[in-house]
């Protein structure tokens, strides 16, 4: 075991599983599908996978947004993440499927294409009934919708409230996931999802914009849009739709016990209940046992976050966003299973380090930039200002 002192090693670990089960999951399906469907009728691998990553964003955004304080910031932050690498994907995705090597969601082609690009480019697309252009890209409909609701929390300052929060969700989805079966918003509502898109953007925008009582009330809003559109929009149904958005802040409820900010047994009462309303609203056994079985992994990775992780799986973390979006451009591009992990992780490797890594820097240097200009301003105002 290779020394790694990050006290955040842990949570690449866990990416650096999760990543590649999602791949394996797709990958085994394509290469090797005889075998794997006795896989997946025990457990879900690619479900357990994305489980994992929710988890960890549970953990990791809302202490992120609470360390730098700042929406503005946050949302900046966000953006430079997610979007360079978004756009270099959705551009080779588009350049694959023109070659033919490329399928793209069902009904892409049908829809109008400014709004494809709209709910695509918002990462919203699986919430608004359009089609993904990369069919991965539905978790990051989910990732969206927690931003939206954490900031809105943080706002006013309601943040330190995730496990009951987390319950209220779980339990509510047991009787929606019965009466919203199916998404609200669906294929043909091309209006509503077209204005629920600009509304998104234009609460984000105002957001990081505005100050006061505009910037409090438009993060509000946001948070009331991610949540409408968890329930009104998941193709899941809203029962499995709210205990995705539960099982994030479940993870938030584990980061604050372990900060002493919320006493263990609140932390553990929201995650069982997540995970027994997560297993009532499951369609299929193999999606009930992928979100226990994560849930335990996430235990237990935690449980060892103070010891050193090999230095090669923590890195697969830190490039899991890459491994995560870009793999299936690889599927009809490579020959076999072997091949298409190494091809993959070559992949990986170049996209963190030209796309991936640049645009986070930018953001950190908007960012800090930003915040020396708002010190400098302070430090000029007079007293009490």
């Amino acid at each position: 075991m290779a020394s790694n002192r990050s006290r955040l090693a842990w949570l690449d670990a866990l990416r650096g599983v999760a990543a590649p089960a999602v791949a394996l999951h797709h990958s085994a399906w394509t290469f090797v599908p005889a075998v794997w469907a006795e896989v997946d009728r025990r457990v879900d691998v690619g479900t357990w996978g994305v489980f994992v990553f929710f988890l960890v964003s549970g953990y990791i955004i809302p202490a992120s947004l609470e360390r730098r304080g700042d929406l503005r910031a946050f949302w900046t932050g966000r953006a430079f993440r997610l979007l360079p690498l978004l756009l270099a994907a959705l551009a080779l995705a588009l350049l694959l499927a023109y070659a033919g090597v490329f399928e793209t969601s069902p009904g892409l082609d049908s829809r109008p294409p400014p709004l494809v690009a709209l709910a695509n480019l918002t990462m919203l697309q699986e919430l608004l009934g359009v089609p993904s252009v990369i069919g991965v890209m539905w978790t990051l409909s989910y990732e969206m919708a927690f931003y939206l609701m954490t900031a809105g929390l943080f706002a006013v300052r309601q943040a330190h409230r995730p496990a009951p929060i987390a319950v209220v969700l779980a339990v509510a989805a047991v009787p929606l996931g019965l009466l919203m079966p199916h998404a609200t918003i669906n294929g043909g509502a091309d209006l509503a999802a077209a204005i629920l898109g600009v509304a998104v953007v234009l609460v984000i925008a105002v957001t990081m914009l505005a100050s006061g009582r505009l910037r409090t009330a438009a993060a509000v809003i946001g948070g009331l849009l991610g949540l409408a559109l968890v329930v009104l929009g998941s193709r899941i149904g809203a029962g499995q739709g709210l205990v995705i958005a539960a099982m994030m802040f479940a993870g938030t409820a584990v980061h604050r016990a372990e900060r002493g900010m919320l006493r263990w047994r609140w932390a553990v009462t929201a995650l069982l209940t997540v995970l027994a309303c997560g297993v009532l609203v499951a369609r299929e056994p193999a999606w009930a046992s992928a979100v226990l079985l994560a849930a335990g992994f996430f235990v237990l990775v935690f449980a060892l976050r103070h010891r050193s992780f090999p230095r090669w799986l923590a890195y697969l973390g830190v490039i899991s966003f890459s491994l995560y979006l870009l793999h299936p451009l690889l599927l009809r591009v490579v020959p076999n299973l072997p091949v298409f992990f190494l091809a993959l992780l070559v992949l990986g490797l170049v996209a963190y380090r030209l796309v991936e890594a640049p645009g986070q820097r930018l953001g950190r240097r908007l960012n800090t930039t930003r915040g020396g200009a708002l010190r400098g301003e302070r430090g000029r105002l007079p007293d009490g200002a």
